[in-house]
């Protein structure tokens, strides 16, 4: 895999101690929302990639602990990976197949967006596009019914794209979680991604 630029995305999955050292060592390290996995594999945070809609962002908003968790401090940027123009275009057919999700489709990005002024962070919103690429992509491995892909697969797609020539790997990716995710899809693209050479696994993940 050519370039220089070392990058690492750290999902909240285990973490094997051989990883450390490499997730200190890139150039940039992408966290996801609690950055629960910080503790398995040190502070180091560029970003943290938060679900910017929804039950989880009202929560970490809310939460003293989230605003002053180390990785989150230690973050120069916060990437909110739900666009609202999306989100805003999914509450009506969510309501109709999905109404016990009724609250999916809150928008927090302002709330995001307030508190990265507020600490000296930037604010980046992932673009609905890369949303759509990785829909598109996920359909090659007929995924069973979802709502949408996980943030670490939105995440994925964003980093791919916009450093096509760095030294892309992943750490703490189980692909398990909220049934409403492809997961089994997402693990197929990632194999795919890494079988092409765009990404690696750090050793013992």
């Amino acid at each position: 895999m050519g370039g220089n630029r070392a990058i690492v995305i750290v999902g909240n999955g285990d973490i094997a101690p051989s990883a450390r050292q490499a997730i200190e060592a890139a150039d940039l390290v992408v966290r996801f929302n609690d950055c629960r996995s910080a503790s398995m594999s040190g502070t180091r945070t560029d970003a943290v990639a938060v679900c910017n809609t929804g039950r989880p962002a009202k929560a970490m908003l809310a939460s003293p602990e989230w605003r002053d968790h180390p990785a989150v401090r230690a973050a120069s940027e916060i990437w909110s990976v739900r666009d609202p123009r999306f989100f805003a275009a999914l509450r009506a057919p969510l309501a109709l197949s999905h109404p016990e999700l009724d609250d999916f489709c809150d928008d927090y990005t302002d709330g995001f967006a307030a508190f990265a002024e507020e600490t000296g962070k930037r604010h980046v919103v992932i673009d609905r596009s890369v949303h759509a690429a990785a829909e598109a992509a996920l359909g090659t491995y007929a995924p069973a019914p979802y709502v949408v892909p996980s943030s670490g697969m939105i995440v994925i797609a964003e980093v791919l794209a916009n450093h096509p020539h760095a030294d892309i790997a992943v750490a703490g990716f189980g692909h398990t979680g909220w049934e409403w995710h492809p997961f089994a899809a997402e693990k197929s693209l990632v194999e795919a991604h890494i079988a092409a050479g765009r990404l690696r696994r750090l050793a013992g993940q």
